[in-house]
């Protein structure tokens, strides 16, 4: 469970690394500094979901909903964060996909993100 942790963070500073250096070469960015700390956030939320995926699939041969996540206690954070939810379909040992989408009003503009058994976040 501690290297899990210490997984979390190196990828978060990682993340953080990446959007700082995206920003820096393609000049001033259009996102606010929220929006980019909100995004660094849900998306590191979206690579413990794809951890636990993995480790749910490791242990009962089939990915998991995220209620049965939950169930396991799989799903730190749970399904909102940061004025996001989080949905997800489960396909058996094929595959998964989990949306991260914007429930906050005020940030309905704001990236959907979304993760699959490839462990790439991808943003739309």
């Amino acid at each position: 469970m501690r290297a899990l942790g210490l997984l979390g963070v190196i990828v978060v500073l990682g993340v953080g690394y990446f959007v700082v250096q995206q920003s820096v070469a393609t000049g001033s960015s259009q996102a606010s500094p929220q929006e980019q700390i909100d995004v660094v956030s849900i998306r590191q939320q979206l690579l413990t979901i794809g951890q636990a995926e993995r480790q749910y699939l490791a242990s009962h041969g089939t990915y998991a909903t995220l209620d049965q996540l939950e169930q396991d206690d799989l799903l730190p954070g749970g399904t909102e964060v940061r004025g996001y939810v989080f949905t997800g379909v489960a396909e058996g040992a094929s595959g998964f996909v989990v949306t991260a989408t914007p429930a906050d009003e005020e940030k309905a503009d704001w990236p959907v993100l979304e993760i699959d058994e490839s462990m790439q976040v991808v943003e739309h």
